[in-house]
Formats: structure tokens, C-alpha cells, sequence
């Protein structure tokens, strides 16, 4: 029985959202009027159908999907079946597109599906990663300690994400308010000040003449620079919409000096952390390389994933198969090498992704101490240059009145 989500107005005109299950939209809207509620909009939960619903196309966050996980994880770890495990997250969550989507994984499961086929109706909510080691948990009766390695995967995930959205945000504001701090002061402050020396009868510094012409190009043509600036970035993120460009422009980043270690070693991480989830989850190998660069963002590296596939499909040792692309550390093949001699891969390439990450930690850590001066410095180099230029004609001044 297939779930809807429903907008209605209740008697005192009061707009309510819910989540129904039933045979059909017609049968969900009758029930809501049995209830004393006018339907305004019944959707059935189904994001490959592309519902227009107040629930449809928008998939869980990073961090919902790790709770959630984490949750169902605890539940049937508990010995709870898996439809009333869900049936426990929908009666408790607050937030209605979660529990829209708890509901309709419990009508799957249900009507006879696994829960990995019931994850796979929401492909924007549940990665392929999420799926197939679901699959292969259902399969050998493991499913709880699937889920805990998900979950743990999950929060990882997230955690990345945002250590380097962390890292990166103080030196982004940093530069836009001294961006803003110096147009201000060349756009109104300077003009007011050095319009003085305008009218004197004599030669201004150069430095002063500079910051005369820059100003006037700020006051006249600011607007103008400002929307090329937007449009050249609107351009910049359509042209890498392109296959090609997006390839080269991936591949560059891999070749510059510290952006391309930090780079490799956040795609190595994410590689490492799904190839050791699958891995432990008794995913063929194959399978879960293929998994894997999908979860990769850089081309280049995602399709070393796949050259290395093939080789390994042709015979060849995994760590030599990745080693042979040439884009992915050498302290992490050394790691897989061991754990594939060892017959404990999973445990090393997990060991792998977190040799990558204190490597990636490190590395954030120096940039966000070197950017914040860095920033500082510079903004305080603009100021002094336009005190400089500001100041000049006024020693002047002083020096012609002696």
C-alpha cells in the first residue's frame, strides 16, 4: 500500500500536512474528508515518479540521512522488525519530508520489497552505496551491523563536508568584507578627501593620481564590473557543465601545488571510506569500485577507479591496479597492498581513509592559519597605500608653506 502525503484546511481553515497510506490518491482524499479535512493536494511519496508533491525531489540532507541510519540501525539491533523499526521513526519524527519518507519505505516493505528495494525508490534520499550494502547486510543476515557501518559512514561524510566548509568560510568572509571595507572607501570616502587636491596648482604625487583613477573608475563603472563578475562566474559554472571542460578543469586542480594535495586526499578519503564499507558488507570488489566513482567528484580520479577496475577484472592485484593510475597517494596503495596480502582489506582501506583525512585535517588546519594573516596583511597594504596617497599632497603642502 503505497504512501501519499497530503496538504488539507481543517475546519478553522488551518492549512495541515501529513502522510497517509492507501491504495489510491482517490481513497486518501476520501479518508481526509472522513476525517473533516478539505484535501488541496494528495501526492503519492515516490521521487523516480517525479512527483510535484510538497515531499517529492528533494533528498535527505547529509545529516538527516546519518540519524536516520543511525536510528533504524539501534532498532533492529533491538530485534525489531524492519516495518515496525520504521513504522518507530515516522511515529517520532518531527520534520514532515523524513517522516513522508519513513512511511513510504514502511508501505514498500509492506507490500512484500526488501528494504534495499524500498531505498531504491528514493534514489535522491538513499546513494547506490546505501542500497547495495543494504543488499548484501539482508542477504548474510547482517543487516544491523550494515546499518551501523552506514551510519558511521554517514556522519563521516558529513563531517568532512563540513570541516571543509569550516575551514574555508573565515578567510571567504574575511576577503569579502575587506573587499567591501576598501570599495566603500574608494567609491565614497577618497573622492570627498582627495577632491581637495584636485584644484591645487600643482603636480599631485603619483601614488595620489592612482588612487584618483582608480576611484573614478569604482564610481563610474562599479555596476558594470560587478554584473562581468557575475557573469563571467555564470559562465564559468555552465562552461563546466561540459564533460570536457569540467575534465580539465579537475585535472588542473590535481596539479597545483596545495590544492591538489588536498583534493587527492579528500577523494581518496571518500574512495577509501566506500570501497572499506562495501568491502566489509561482502560487496564483490568489482561492484564496489563501481560504487565507489560514482561517490568520487573528481573526474580524473574517478576514472582511475574505473581503469583500475578493469584491471582488475583482467587479473590484476587491486593495490598494483590503483598504483597503475597514478592518482592516488603512495602511503594509501602501501596500506591497500598490506590489507590485500593480509586478507584484511576492509580494516585497511578504512585505515587508508583515515590517514587521508589527518592528512586533509593537517593540511586545512595550515591554510585556514596562513589565509586569516595572509588577508590582513593585504587589506592592511590597500589601507596604507590610500592613507599614503591621502597624505602625500597634504606634506607637500606643508613643505611649500615653510
Amino acid at each position: 500500500m503505497p504512501a501519499f502525503a497530503y496538504q488539507a484546511l481543517d475546519s478553522s481553515g488551518k492549512t495541515q500536512r501529513g502522510v497517509l497510506q492507501g491504495d489510491t490518491a482517490r481513497g486518501v482524499r476520501a479518508t481526509l474528508r472522513e476525517r473533516g479535512l478539505n484535501p488541496l493536494a494528495v501526492d503519492e511519496v515516490d521521487e523516480r515518479r517525479g512527483s510535484r508533491g510538497a515531499f517529492a525531489r528533494r533528498g535527505l540532507t547529509g545529516t538527516q540521512l546519518a540519524l536516520l541510519t543511525r536510528q533504524l540501525s539501534t532498532l533492529v539491533r533491538a530485534g525489531l522488525p524492519i516495518d515496525e523499526a520504521l513504522g518507530a521513526l515516522a511515529e517520532q519524527d518531527d520534520n514532515e519530508r523524513q517522516r513522508a519518507l519513513t512511511v513510504a519505505l514502511r508501505a514498500r516493505v509492506m507490500e512484500g520489497a526488501s528494504l534495499a528495494q524500498a531505498m531504491g525508490g528514493f534514489p535522491d534520499s538513499f546513494p547506490e552505496i546505501f542500497r547495495a550494502s543494504v543488499a548484501a547486510g539482508e542477504q548474510s543476515g547482517h543487516l544491523d551491523t550494515v546499518l551501523a557501518k552506514l551510519a558511521d559512514y554517514a556522519e563521516a561524510r558529513d563531517e568532512l563536508r563540513q570541516k571543509v566548509l569550516g575551514a574555508l568560510a573565515y578567510p571567504i568572509l574575511l576577503t569579502l568584507v575587506a573587499i567591501a571595507v576598501v570599495a566603500g572607501l574608494l567609491t565614497w570616502v577618497v573622492p570627498q578627501i582627495v577632491g581637495v587636491f584636485q584644484g591645487m596648482q600643482q603636480a599631485l604625487p603619483l601614488a595620489t593620481r592612482m588612487l584618483i583613477a582608480i576611484s573614478d573608475v569604482l564610481r563610474d563603472w562599479g555596476v558594470l564590473i560587478l554584473v562581468g563578475i557575475v557573469a563571467a562566474l555564470v559562465a564559468a559554472r555552465l562552461a563546466l557543465r561540459n564533460d570536457t571542460r569540467r575534465l580539465r578543469w579537475h585535472a588542473l586542480q590535481l596539479r597545483l601545488p596545495l590544492v591538489g594535495r588536498l583534493v587527492r586526499a579528500a577523494n581518496t578519503t571518500r574512495a577509501a571510506r566506500t570501497l572499506a564499507l562495501l568491502a566489509g558488507a561482502a560487496v564483490p570488489l568489482l561492484d564496489a569500485l563501481a560504487i565507489a566513482a560514482q561517490v568520487v567528484p573528481n573526474l580524473p580520479m574517478r576514472e582511475a577507479l574505473r581503469r583500475a577496475a578493469v584491471r582488475v577484472r583482467e587479473g590484476s592485484g587491486f593495490a598494483r591496479a590503483l598504483g597503475e593510475t597514478g592518482q592516488f597517494p603512495p602511503v594509501a596503495l602501501r596500506l591497500v597492498a598490506s590489507g590485500e596480502k593480509s586478507g584484511e582489506l576492509p580494516r585497511m582501506l578504512e585505515e587508508a581513509a583515515a590517514q587521508q583525512q589527518r592528512d586533509l585535517d593537517r593540511w586545512l588546519t595550515l591554510l585556514t592559519t596562513a589565509l586569516g594573516p595572509a588577508v590582513i596583511l593585504l587589506v592592511g597594504g590597500m589601507v596604507l597605500f590610500i592613507v599614503l596617497a591621502i597624505l602625500l599632497p597634504v606634506f607637500n603642502i606643508n613643505q611649500m608653506v615653510r
